[in-house]
Protein backbone atom coordinates (compact mmCIF):
# COMPACT_ATOMS: atom_id res chain seq x y z
CA UNK A 1 0.00 0.00 0.00
CA UNK A 2 2.79 2.42 0.93
CA UNK A 3 4.31 1.61 -2.61
CA UNK A 4 1.39 2.04 -4.46
CA UNK A 5 0.88 5.61 -2.13
CA UNK A 6 4.05 6.68 -3.26
CA UNK A 7 3.49 5.62 -6.92
CA UNK A 8 0.64 7.69 -6.68
CA UNK A 9 2.33 10.51 -5.18
CA UNK A 10 5.20 10.65 -8.00
CA UNK A 11 2.32 10.45 -11.05
CA UNK A 12 0.91 13.30 -9.31
CA UNK A 13 3.94 15.52 -8.96
CA UNK A 14 4.35 14.48 -13.22
CA UNK A 15 1.30 15.47 -13.61
CA UNK A 16 1.26 18.80 -11.80
CA UNK A 17 4.80 20.02 -13.02
CA UNK A 18 3.29 19.50 -16.97
CA UNK A 19 0.82 21.77 -15.84
CA UNK A 20 3.01 24.18 -14.45
CA UNK A 21 6.37 23.76 -15.79
CA UNK A 22 8.09 24.71 -18.92
CA UNK A 23 9.59 21.72 -18.80
CA UNK A 24 7.33 19.59 -20.38
CA UNK A 25 6.62 20.85 -23.92
CA UNK A 26 4.28 17.81 -24.78
CA UNK A 27 1.62 19.08 -22.21
CA UNK A 28 -1.48 20.61 -23.08
CA UNK A 29 -2.52 24.18 -22.02
CA UNK A 30 -1.54 27.56 -23.00
CA UNK A 31 2.35 27.08 -22.26
CA UNK A 32 2.91 25.30 -24.99
CA UNK A 33 1.13 25.07 -28.55
CA UNK A 34 2.19 26.69 -31.60
CA UNK A 35 -1.13 27.32 -33.52
CA UNK A 36 -0.93 27.51 -37.57
CA UNK A 37 -1.39 31.16 -37.76
CA UNK A 38 0.60 34.32 -39.34
CA UNK A 39 1.83 37.14 -37.63
CA UNK A 40 0.25 39.33 -39.04
CA UNK A 41 -3.66 37.31 -37.84
CA UNK A 42 -1.65 36.32 -34.19
CA UNK A 43 -1.10 40.60 -34.25
CA UNK A 44 -4.53 41.09 -34.74
CA UNK A 45 -5.84 38.39 -32.55
CA UNK A 46 -4.34 40.69 -29.74
CA UNK A 47 -6.80 43.03 -30.13
CA UNK A 48 -5.72 46.31 -28.05
CA UNK A 49 -2.35 46.15 -25.42
CA UNK A 50 -1.88 47.59 -22.44
CA UNK A 51 2.23 47.91 -20.66
CA UNK A 52 2.98 46.95 -17.31
CA UNK A 53 5.37 49.88 -17.20
CA UNK A 54 7.31 51.65 -14.25
CA UNK A 55 7.75 48.62 -12.85
CA UNK A 56 10.09 45.55 -13.52
CA UNK A 57 12.35 48.48 -15.50
CA UNK A 58 12.79 50.05 -12.99
CA UNK A 59 16.78 50.94 -12.47
CA UNK A 60 19.03 53.27 -10.64
CA UNK A 61 22.12 53.53 -8.25
CA UNK A 62 20.17 54.24 -5.76
CA UNK A 63 18.08 51.51 -5.38
CA UNK A 64 18.84 48.38 -2.86
CA UNK A 65 19.79 45.05 -4.91
CA UNK A 66 19.31 43.42 -1.45
CA UNK A 67 15.77 42.10 -2.86
CA UNK A 68 13.51 41.46 -6.02
CA UNK A 69 10.88 44.09 -4.03
CA UNK A 70 12.84 46.93 -4.18
CA UNK A 71 13.60 47.34 -8.01
CA UNK A 72 9.42 46.12 -8.53
CA UNK A 73 8.10 49.09 -6.36
CA UNK A 74 11.21 50.97 -6.66
CA UNK A 75 9.22 54.03 -8.82
CA UNK A 76 6.03 53.84 -6.81
CA UNK A 77 4.25 50.39 -7.82
CA UNK A 78 2.80 47.84 -5.50
CA UNK A 79 3.88 44.66 -5.28
CA UNK A 80 2.14 43.02 -8.43
CA UNK A 81 -0.62 40.42 -7.58
CA UNK A 82 -2.41 37.94 -9.95
CA UNK A 83 -5.56 40.03 -9.13
CA UNK A 84 -3.90 42.81 -10.68
CA UNK A 85 -3.14 40.84 -14.05
CA UNK A 86 -6.17 39.63 -14.06
CA UNK A 87 -7.62 42.75 -13.75
CA UNK A 88 -5.74 44.01 -17.25
CA UNK A 89 -7.55 40.99 -18.81
CA UNK A 90 -11.14 42.30 -17.80
CA UNK A 91 -10.76 45.26 -18.43
CA UNK A 92 -10.96 43.87 -22.32
CA UNK A 93 -6.98 44.21 -22.69
CA UNK A 94 -5.77 40.82 -24.95
CA UNK A 95 -2.28 41.80 -24.51
CA UNK A 96 0.32 42.56 -21.80
CA UNK A 97 3.90 43.87 -22.44
CA UNK A 98 6.05 43.28 -19.78
CA UNK A 99 9.07 45.86 -20.06
CA UNK A 100 12.09 44.37 -18.09
CA UNK A 101 15.41 46.06 -17.15
CA UNK A 102 17.66 42.75 -16.96
CA UNK A 103 20.80 44.23 -15.65
CA UNK A 104 19.34 44.95 -12.22
CA UNK A 105 20.33 41.90 -10.89
CA UNK A 106 22.95 40.00 -12.61
CA UNK A 107 26.15 37.72 -11.08
CA UNK A 108 29.16 36.30 -12.79
CA UNK A 109 29.42 35.78 -16.67
CA UNK A 110 26.01 38.49 -17.18
CA UNK A 111 23.77 35.77 -15.35
CA UNK A 112 20.30 37.09 -14.18
CA UNK A 113 19.78 36.39 -10.56
CA UNK A 114 17.40 33.30 -10.60
CA UNK A 115 14.70 35.44 -7.99
CA UNK A 116 14.71 38.35 -10.64
CA UNK A 117 14.12 36.10 -13.38
CA UNK A 118 11.31 33.86 -11.61
CA UNK A 119 9.83 36.80 -10.46
CA UNK A 120 9.09 38.10 -14.42
CA UNK A 121 8.19 34.42 -14.87
CA UNK A 122 5.70 34.58 -12.57
CA UNK A 123 3.99 37.27 -13.87
CA UNK A 124 4.16 36.49 -17.34
CA UNK A 125 2.38 32.89 -16.00
CA UNK A 126 -0.38 35.25 -14.62
CA UNK A 127 -0.90 37.07 -17.87
CA UNK A 128 -1.27 34.07 -20.19
CA UNK A 129 -3.04 32.30 -17.12
CA UNK A 130 -5.50 35.23 -17.89
CA UNK A 131 -5.76 34.52 -21.34
CA UNK A 132 -3.88 37.69 -22.39
CA UNK A 133 -0.83 37.17 -25.02
CA UNK A 134 2.47 38.65 -23.40
CA UNK A 135 5.34 40.83 -24.84
CA UNK A 136 8.85 40.34 -23.31
CA UNK A 137 11.72 42.46 -23.75
CA UNK A 138 15.09 44.31 -22.87
CA UNK A 139 13.77 47.89 -21.99
CA UNK A 140 16.07 51.25 -21.27
CA UNK A 141 18.67 49.06 -19.24
CA UNK A 142 21.10 51.18 -17.74
CA UNK A 143 22.28 52.66 -20.15
CA UNK A 144 24.68 49.83 -21.98
CA UNK A 145 23.09 50.13 -24.81
CA UNK A 146 24.92 53.34 -26.14
CA UNK A 147 28.51 51.44 -26.40
CA UNK A 148 27.09 49.55 -28.63
CA UNK A 149 28.33 52.96 -30.96
CA UNK A 150 32.24 52.64 -29.54
CA UNK A 151 35.03 50.07 -28.98
CA UNK A 152 33.14 47.80 -26.49
CA UNK A 153 30.13 46.78 -29.42
CA UNK A 154 31.62 43.37 -29.14
CA UNK A 155 31.33 42.90 -24.87
CA UNK A 156 27.88 44.27 -25.48
CA UNK A 157 26.78 42.03 -28.42
CA UNK A 158 27.94 39.46 -25.93
CA UNK A 159 25.66 40.59 -22.58
CA UNK A 160 22.47 40.90 -25.45
CA UNK A 161 23.43 37.43 -26.06
CA UNK A 162 23.76 36.20 -22.54
CA UNK A 163 20.04 37.46 -21.81
CA UNK A 164 18.49 36.37 -24.19
CA UNK A 165 20.29 32.88 -24.22
CA UNK A 166 18.49 32.62 -21.17
CA UNK A 167 15.57 33.69 -21.95
CA UNK A 168 15.13 31.78 -24.60
CA UNK A 169 15.85 28.59 -22.37
CA UNK A 170 13.50 29.42 -20.25
CA UNK A 171 10.56 29.93 -22.34
CA UNK A 172 11.18 27.99 -25.04
CA UNK A 173 8.58 25.57 -24.56
CA UNK A 174 6.05 28.42 -23.81
CA UNK A 175 2.73 28.54 -27.08
CA UNK A 176 2.47 31.40 -29.38
CA UNK A 177 0.40 33.63 -26.92
CA UNK A 178 4.40 35.15 -25.60
CA UNK A 179 5.93 37.07 -27.74
CA UNK A 180 9.45 38.50 -27.76
CA UNK A 181 10.82 42.23 -28.41
CA UNK A 182 14.23 42.37 -29.52
CA UNK A 183 14.40 45.71 -27.41
CA UNK A 184 13.08 48.95 -26.64
CA UNK A 185 13.83 52.66 -27.89
CA UNK A 186 17.53 52.39 -27.56
CA UNK A 187 17.97 51.27 -31.09
CA UNK A 188 19.69 54.62 -31.90
CA UNK A 189 23.19 56.00 -31.76
CA UNK A 190 23.52 60.25 -32.01
CA UNK A 191 27.16 59.31 -31.70
CA UNK A 192 27.07 57.68 -34.78
CA UNK A 193 24.76 59.84 -36.33
CA UNK A 194 22.90 62.75 -35.41
CA UNK A 195 19.36 62.81 -37.32
CA UNK A 196 19.36 66.49 -37.54
CA UNK A 197 22.53 67.17 -38.95
CA UNK A 198 22.76 65.53 -42.27
CA UNK A 199 23.35 62.13 -43.43
CA UNK A 200 26.84 61.08 -41.79
CA UNK A 201 27.07 58.12 -40.17
CA UNK A 202 23.37 57.19 -40.64
CA UNK A 203 23.81 54.54 -42.71
CA UNK A 204 26.31 52.98 -39.94
CA UNK A 205 23.92 53.87 -37.06
CA UNK A 206 21.00 51.73 -39.25
CA UNK A 207 23.33 49.07 -39.72
CA UNK A 208 24.10 48.76 -36.51
CA UNK A 209 20.65 48.31 -35.04
CA UNK A 210 19.69 46.08 -37.94
CA UNK A 211 22.79 43.88 -36.99
CA UNK A 212 21.18 43.39 -33.53
CA UNK A 213 18.23 42.91 -34.65
CA UNK A 214 18.95 40.05 -37.10
CA UNK A 215 21.31 38.56 -34.24
CA UNK A 216 18.71 38.42 -32.02
CA UNK A 217 16.40 36.30 -34.71
CA UNK A 218 19.02 34.21 -35.97
CA UNK A 219 19.76 34.00 -31.94
CA UNK A 220 15.96 32.88 -31.13
CA UNK A 221 15.55 30.59 -33.96
CA UNK A 222 18.53 28.24 -32.86
CA UNK A 223 17.36 28.34 -29.46
CA UNK A 224 15.27 25.34 -29.73
CA UNK A 225 12.01 24.38 -28.09
CA UNK A 226 8.55 26.15 -29.84
CA UNK A 227 11.29 29.12 -30.36
CA UNK A 228 11.84 27.96 -33.86
CA UNK A 229 8.18 29.60 -34.89
CA UNK A 230 8.15 31.73 -32.23
CA UNK A 231 6.78 35.18 -33.25
CA UNK A 232 8.93 37.90 -33.03
CA UNK A 233 8.86 41.59 -32.59
CA UNK A 234 11.43 43.87 -33.72
CA UNK A 235 12.31 47.29 -32.77
CA UNK A 236 11.95 50.10 -35.48
CA UNK A 237 15.11 52.68 -35.40
CA UNK A 238 14.17 54.70 -32.10
CA UNK A 239 10.67 53.29 -32.44
CA UNK A 240 10.29 56.24 -34.38
CA UNK A 241 7.36 55.96 -37.48
CA UNK A 242 9.66 58.57 -39.82
CA UNK A 243 12.55 56.47 -39.26
CA UNK A 244 11.87 53.02 -39.19
CA UNK A 245 10.06 53.78 -42.59
CA UNK A 246 13.09 55.27 -43.89
CA UNK A 247 15.29 52.83 -46.48
CA UNK A 248 18.13 52.56 -44.42
CA UNK A 249 15.95 50.68 -41.99
CA UNK A 250 15.56 46.80 -42.66
CA UNK A 251 13.67 43.88 -41.52
CA UNK A 252 15.69 41.13 -40.59
CA UNK A 253 15.35 37.73 -42.43
CA UNK A 254 13.67 35.34 -40.50
CA UNK A 255 13.24 31.22 -42.17
CA UNK A 256 10.20 31.19 -40.21
CA UNK A 257 8.59 34.60 -41.88
CA UNK A 258 7.20 35.28 -38.14
CA UNK A 259 8.01 38.94 -37.23
CA UNK A 260 6.25 42.15 -36.76
CA UNK A 261 7.89 45.56 -36.30
CA UNK A 262 7.34 47.70 -33.43
CA UNK A 263 7.29 51.60 -32.91
CA UNK A 264 6.15 54.11 -30.65
CA UNK A 265 3.50 56.63 -30.51
CA UNK A 266 4.24 60.04 -28.10
CA UNK A 267 3.44 62.36 -31.16
CA UNK A 268 3.24 65.65 -30.53
CA UNK A 269 5.34 65.45 -27.57
CA UNK A 270 4.48 68.64 -26.63
CA UNK A 271 0.91 66.97 -25.61
CA UNK A 272 2.07 63.29 -24.85
CA UNK A 273 5.36 63.67 -22.72
CA UNK A 274 5.10 67.26 -21.84
CA UNK A 275 3.64 67.69 -18.27
CA UNK A 276 5.32 71.03 -17.83
CA UNK A 277 7.11 73.69 -19.61
CA UNK A 278 11.16 72.85 -20.96
CA UNK A 279 13.32 74.01 -23.12
CA UNK A 280 12.70 72.28 -26.11
CA UNK A 281 8.91 72.92 -26.20
CA UNK A 282 6.16 74.86 -24.19
CA UNK A 283 3.59 71.97 -22.99
CA UNK A 284 0.08 71.37 -24.44
CA UNK A 285 -2.65 70.89 -22.26
CA UNK A 286 -4.97 70.34 -24.99
CA UNK A 287 -5.31 67.98 -28.35
CA UNK A 288 -7.82 67.53 -30.88
CA UNK A 289 -7.66 70.20 -33.83
CA UNK A 290 -7.84 69.52 -37.36
CA UNK A 291 -3.79 69.60 -37.72
CA UNK A 292 -3.48 67.30 -34.70
CA UNK A 293 -5.59 64.64 -36.45
CA UNK A 294 -4.06 65.31 -39.98
CA UNK A 295 -0.71 64.60 -38.05
CA UNK A 296 -1.82 61.28 -36.40
CA UNK A 297 -2.89 60.32 -39.76
CA UNK A 298 0.23 61.19 -41.57
CA UNK A 299 1.93 58.73 -39.56
CA UNK A 300 -0.42 56.06 -38.91
CA UNK A 301 -0.79 55.84 -43.37
CA UNK A 302 3.08 56.04 -43.27
CA UNK A 303 3.38 52.58 -40.98
CA UNK A 304 0.20 51.18 -43.06
CA UNK A 305 1.86 52.00 -46.57
CA UNK A 306 5.54 50.77 -45.54
CA UNK A 307 4.42 47.93 -43.40
CA UNK A 308 1.01 46.31 -43.14
CA UNK A 309 0.46 46.74 -47.12
CA UNK A 310 3.68 45.06 -47.56
CA UNK A 311 2.59 42.38 -45.08
CA UNK A 312 4.44 42.91 -42.45
CA UNK A 313 2.51 43.03 -39.04
CA UNK A 314 2.88 45.95 -36.95
CA UNK A 315 2.71 46.64 -33.36
CA UNK A 316 3.11 50.36 -31.59
CA UNK A 317 4.34 48.76 -28.56
CA UNK A 318 3.49 52.38 -26.68
CA UNK A 319 1.08 55.23 -27.05
CA UNK A 320 0.39 57.28 -24.48
CA UNK A 321 0.37 60.72 -22.16
CA UNK A 322 0.52 62.23 -19.34
CA UNK A 323 -2.71 62.97 -16.95
CA UNK A 324 -1.09 66.06 -15.10
CA UNK A 325 -1.69 69.65 -16.76
CA UNK A 326 -4.18 67.73 -18.96
CA UNK A 327 -7.64 68.66 -19.93
CA UNK A 328 -9.13 65.35 -19.48
CA UNK A 329 -11.46 65.61 -22.57
CA UNK A 330 -8.12 65.75 -24.63
CA UNK A 331 -6.63 62.95 -22.68
CA UNK A 332 -9.64 61.03 -23.75
CA UNK A 333 -9.75 62.13 -27.48
CA UNK A 334 -5.94 61.58 -27.99
CA UNK A 335 -5.69 57.88 -26.88
CA UNK A 336 -8.95 56.77 -28.29
CA UNK A 337 -7.58 58.49 -31.58
CA UNK A 338 -4.10 57.20 -31.85
CA UNK A 339 -5.85 53.87 -30.96
CA UNK A 340 -8.42 53.47 -33.29
CA UNK A 341 -5.99 55.11 -35.81
CA UNK A 342 -3.43 52.11 -35.31
CA UNK A 343 -6.01 49.41 -34.89
CA UNK A 344 -8.00 50.13 -38.03
CA UNK A 345 -4.80 50.01 -40.19
CA UNK A 346 -4.60 46.47 -38.84
CA UNK A 347 -1.94 47.26 -36.16
CA UNK A 348 -2.04 46.48 -32.29
CA UNK A 349 -1.96 49.60 -29.96
CA UNK A 350 -0.61 49.22 -26.65
CA UNK A 351 -1.18 51.78 -23.86
CA UNK A 352 1.62 53.14 -21.91
CA UNK A 353 0.60 52.57 -18.34
CA UNK A 354 2.00 53.05 -14.90
CA UNK A 355 1.10 53.12 -11.73
CA UNK A 356 -2.21 54.66 -11.34
CA UNK A 357 -2.18 56.84 -14.28
CA UNK A 358 -5.22 54.78 -16.03
CA UNK A 359 -5.36 51.97 -13.92
CA UNK A 360 -5.30 51.65 -10.36
CA UNK A 361 -3.53 48.62 -9.21
CA UNK A 362 -4.66 48.41 -5.81
CA UNK A 363 -8.18 47.88 -7.04
CA UNK A 364 -7.26 45.96 -10.36
CA UNK A 365 -9.55 48.35 -11.97
CA UNK A 366 -9.51 51.06 -14.67
CA UNK A 367 -9.78 54.03 -12.90
CA UNK A 368 -11.15 56.74 -16.22
CA UNK A 369 -14.58 54.50 -16.81
CA UNK A 370 -15.45 56.54 -20.01
CA UNK A 371 -11.68 56.93 -21.64
CA UNK A 372 -11.92 52.44 -21.46
CA UNK A 373 -15.38 52.74 -22.75
CA UNK A 374 -13.91 54.49 -25.83
CA UNK A 375 -10.88 52.04 -26.21
CA UNK A 376 -12.87 49.12 -26.11
CA UNK A 377 -15.09 50.94 -28.42
CA UNK A 378 -12.51 50.69 -31.14
CA UNK A 379 -12.37 46.65 -31.13
CA UNK A 380 -15.41 47.32 -33.00
CA UNK A 381 -13.76 49.39 -35.66
CA UNK A 382 -14.34 48.03 -39.00
CA UNK A 383 -10.08 47.12 -40.06
CA UNK A 384 -8.79 48.72 -43.26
Amino acid sequence: MKKLKKTLGIIAAVLAACITSTLFAGCDGSKGKMRDMTTMELVQDMGLGINLGNTFECCGGWISDASVTNYETAWGSPIITEEMIQGYAASGFGVLRIPVSWSNMMTGDYDIEPSYLARVHQVVDWALDSGMYVILNIHWDGGWWEKFAGKNKDECMYKYERIWTQLTEEFKNYSDKLMFESLNEEGCWDELWNRYGGTDGKAEAFGLLNEINQHFVDLVRSSGGNNKKRHLLIAGYATDIALTCDEFYKMPDDPAGRCAVSVHYYTPSTFAILERDASWGKCRSEWGTDADFEELTKNMDMMKEHFIDKGIPVIVGEYGCPVKNKEPESVRRYLTSVCEAAYSRGMCPVLWDVTDAFYKRNEAKFIDSELLDGLMAVKGTERE
